[in-house]
């Protein structure tokens, strides 16, 4: 039994140190229906950032207004939005990368950055939704879960599907991180 704890810590450790090594944003994605991808480091280094894994066919989809509405309010304080599309959960996300952008653009008129469809949970999840899994120990258990990082691109709170992105308790970690002075780049 003690052993099994030793290597489950080393490998918390480890794992936490290849982020902090790598950067949990030095990660490259397409934006939706797009050809060019982007390094989230580079781009959105020293935002507060939430990171939403979203789906078109979701009872929680309407989330998409009020994640909307946060990115427009905080926006000039230097936050963002950063939606990932996935299918993972009752493949309850559209196949066709435009379709999901028209669907969300559309029906919610999302502006706020929308990125490649991948995976966030299992074997197939992407490096990005790994390392949050890593750093937070906690996975997506299903659509619009969200992840809120700090200027200085760690986790510093996390929140299900069923709470919702203006949430008193949602807004509050955003405000305390966008509190935080921007690291010199």
């Amino acid at each position: 039994m003690k052993s099994t704890t030793c290597v489950a810590a080393a490998l918390l450790f480890l794992s936490g140190a290849a982020i902090a090594a790598g950067g949990l944003l030095d990660r490259s994605y397409r934006p939706l229906a797009g050809k060019q991808e982007v390094n989230l480091a580079r781009t959105y280094g020293g935002d507060v950032l939430l990171v939403v894994n979203t789906a078109s066919k979701c009872g929680f989809t309407p989330q998409f207004e009020a994640l909307e509405g946060l990115h427009a309010k905080y926006r000039a304080q230097g936050f963002a939005v950063l939606g990932f599309p996935s299918g993972d959960f009752k493949a309850q996300e559209f196949e066709d990368e435009k379709q999901i952008q028209e669907f969300c653009t559309l029906t919610y008129g999302v502006k706020f950055p929308m990125f490649q469809k991948v995976h966030v949970v299992g074997a197939e999840a992407t490096p990005l939704y790994k390392d949050l899994q890593a750093a937070t120990g906690e996975a997506p258990k299903w659509n619009f879960h969200k992840y809120v990082i700090g200027r200085d691109g760690k986790v510093v709170a996390n929140f299900g599907s069923k709470v919702k992105p203006d949430a008193p308790e949602v807004v509050a970690a955003i405000e305390q991180a966008l509190r935080a002075p921007r690291p010199a780049r």
